[in-house]
This record gives structure tokens, sequence and C-alpha cells, in this order.
């Protein structure tokens, strides 16, 4: 489709980003974010990049430079870091109004009918917005299409002092396009790099100069949208978020687990959390799958992995009664004398809440079972994760994931809203 403009915003190295929002003290710093249990390197800031600190590093491989050059490390803090996903978001649907999220950190604008006006002028104001209204910085690409977008936001990310690029005119998209590799194009995967370049097509621009059935014959139809797409002719259109049709919530524990009690605690706790994005999405689960495994990296005669899954009768949504089958189904999956690294729940066979499901065998109150689910989130989101909770849950929670470095929850938590002295 002609004469669509497309604009792809992304959060500027967003995690390191959010933390300086509420200490501005880390601005032009080094600032590094580890993964889940403080294992990896997932997020770095620029300054941090500039030292050499590679993405998905083991944090004590790099603990002496870090050290050396002061450098900021932070847990994740994932409930602050959506929140304010949450808020860019929500920001960026007042001014543009059509937008698709895409990730965490990005999002496809429809910009078509500010086609009148000067767009890099439009993107700097949103830019300068966003900043003002969140404190995170954003880059954007502006194209014909989201595939040249996403183009002209890498661009602009990484080469334009101002974060801001458009990619329209010709000339501008054949010089990008020119330096652009094949893996680097959205979806083209090494994989199909690979297929590409024993055809003789080695750089996005000559992938966009192709003969389109040959590129069709190499990558099915998806490869050939690629090439209209790089050619600035629109296949993709801004999309809603849909529902997702399984819903998983698992982490590694902070310690090794020995004791049943201590799983059916973890899977509560994932079950709750599972069942408050279920219930976001307005759905109801038909079922649910448990798995246990210890870690994959010990000798074989102690490792142990192994899952199972239960269909309700009736789809449901109450965290209570999905955590009573998922601690049946822990206690028949678990064998003493194993160390645990890892439980997880999956929500299975998801539907619409709107559609009521009904049984000659069982019977499930919707109306009153709703409305205590309601009244849970709410007090949650009013008050911070956390506040009520099923007792299933655990109060000490010694399983829990290392997080020894994370921040305050400064956006969803009462208790750590920062004070102006």
């Amino acid at each position: 489709m002609k004469n669509k403009i497309f604009a792809l915003v992304d959060c500027n190295n967003f995690y390191a980003s959010c933390e300086r929002v509420f200490n501005p003290k880390l601005e032009g710093k080094p600032i590094v974010v580890l993964s889940n249990n403080d294992g990896c390197i997932v997020a770095r800031s620029n300054e941090a990049k500039a030292l050499g600190i590679p993405m998905g590093a083991p944090l004590f491989k790099y603990e002496q430079l870090i050290k050396r050059n002061n450098v900021h490390v932070f847990s994740s803090n994932y409930t602050f870091y959506g929140d304010m996903s949450a808020r860019v978001m929500t920001s960026l649907r007042s001014i543009v109004g059509d937008i698709e999220i895409y990730s965490i950190d990005e999002a496809f604008l429809d910009i078509s009918k500010f086609y009148y006006c000067d767009l890099t002028e439009t993107a700097n104001e949103i830019r300068r917005l966003i900043k003002q209204w969140t404190g995170i910085p954003i880059s954007i690409g502006i194209g014909p299409s989201k595939t040249l977008a996403k183009a002209a936001n890498r661009q602009a990310k990484k080469y334009e002092e101002s974060n801001v690029f458009d990619i329209r005119e010709e000339s501008e998209r054949v010089r990008v396009l020119k330096d652009l590799e094949l893996e680097d194009i959205w979806g083209i995967s090494t994989r199909w790099g690979r297929r590409l370049r024993k055809i003789g097509i080695n750089s996005a621009y000559e992938l966009s100069t192709g003969d389109p059935r040959q590129i069709r014959k190499t990558l099915s139809i998806v490869g050939e949208r690629i090439y209209h797409e790089l050619n600035g002719i629109s296949c993709m259109q801004i999309e809603e978020v849909k529902n997702k049709k399984n819903i998983i919530s698992s982490k590694s524990f902070g310690k090794k687990v020995t004791k049943v009690y201590e799983l059916e605690e973890a899977v509560s706790t994932y079950v709750a959390r599972a069942c408050e994005k279920l219930r976001a999405q307005n759905s109801r689960a038909g079922g649910i799958h448990v798995f246990l495994r210890t870690s994959p990296f010990i000798e074989d005669e102690r490792k142990y992995s192994n899952g199972m899954s239960s269909f309700f009768t009736i789809p449901t949504s109450n965290t209570s009664k999905i955590i009573k089958e998922a601690k049946r189904l822990t206690n028949k999956l678990f064998l003493p004398n194993y160390e645990y690294q890892k439980i997880g729940v999956i929500l299975l066979d998801i539907s619409d809440a709107k559609h009521e499901q009904f049984s000659f065998y069982e019977h499930e109150n919707y109306e009153r079972s709703d409305m205590l689910m309601d009244s849970l989130d709410q007090l949650n989101d009013r008050f911070g994760n956390g506040t009520l909770f099923m007792g299933a849950q655990g109060i000490q929670k010694n399983w829990k994931m290392r997080a020894d470095r994370k921040s305050a929850a400064y956006t969803t938590n009462l208790i750590d809203i920062p004070r102006v002295v």
C-alpha cells in the first residue's frame, strides 16, 4: 500500500534510562543491568558499551573492569521497567493514536495523517514530549513501510546526533540499504541470510533490487513481502495487540530447592503472576501445565526434568482455583533427593472471558469469582504489587530469585515513591 508513513520509536538504552529517571546522578555514567539471579549483563548504557562490556557477558568475568571504571550495576527491576514502558506507550498513543506496541521499548506509529508536516520537526517534538513526560530518551525512524522505518531507526540511533532519521528520500534509502547487512533487516534471520548469499544477494540494497520471484522461491512469500517493503511499498499495517494463546510464568531459583513446600510456594507465586496477565487481557484458562527441573549442567545421575498438564472442566481466571491444581501437579512431579533449579507454569487453552462456558458436571459463579479477583487486582495496582496475595505463595520465600542490586519500585509501590526534601 502506497502513501503510508510509519515511524518506529525505540527507547534509548531503555533499562539504563529507567534507572536514570529517578537517579539523575547516573547521567553520563556507565550502567549495566543484570539478568535473573544477577547472572549475565542484559542491558548497557552507551558509556558501558564504550568500555568494551559485551551483551550477555557473565558478570563475574567483568567484575574487575566494572570496579576499575566505577560502573553502576543493577539487578533487573521488571515491574519498574514495565510500568515505565506503559507510560511511554500511553504518551505516544495520546500524541499519535495509531500505535502498535512491538516490545517493551519499541512501538510502530502510523503517522500518515501528518504528511503535510515537516516530519523531522514533528518527530523531534514527539521526542521532546516523551522526554518531558516520562524522562525516557527515544530515537525515531521514519519510512514509507514498517521495514524501512525499522532501518531508519537503526540509522537514527547509531549515526544521527538528533536521534531522528527520515529514509523516504530515494538517495537516503539507497545509501542506508547499501550499508545494511542482510541480518540487520527486520525479519531476516541468520539462516535466511545464508540462503540469500547463496543466490548472490549480499546486502539489503541487493535484496531490494533482486528478482522478487527468485526471492519468493528462496524465502517464501514472507521474503517477497520484505522485498516490497524495502522498496517503499507497505505490506504490513499497524496491528492491534492480540491476546496471548498461552501465558508462561517461570524463573530460576536464587538457590537450589529440595523441599516440596518451597516448590509449592514458588509455583503458587508464578500462578498468581500468570493469572494477573490472564485477567488483564480479559481471558480465562482452560488448563495448566507445570514443569520442574534441576540444573542442566550437573551430572546425569543428579538430573531430573518433567512436566504435567491438567485441564479444567470450566475455563477459569480464579487464582485460588488454579493454584490448587498447580500444587497438586507439583506434588505429583516432585521426587525427593534432587536439587531443583526451576519450576514454571503455562496457562493453556486460553479463551475470551466474554464467552462464558457451562458444564453439566461443574459450575463456577463467574460473577462472584470475577468480583473477587478484580478487587485483588485493583488493590495491588493501587498500593503496589504484592500488597494482597494468596497464603500459598509464602512469606519468607527463601527460594526467590537473587536481586541484590535492585533499585526501588519508584512508580508501583507507595513505600518507594521518591521524596523531595
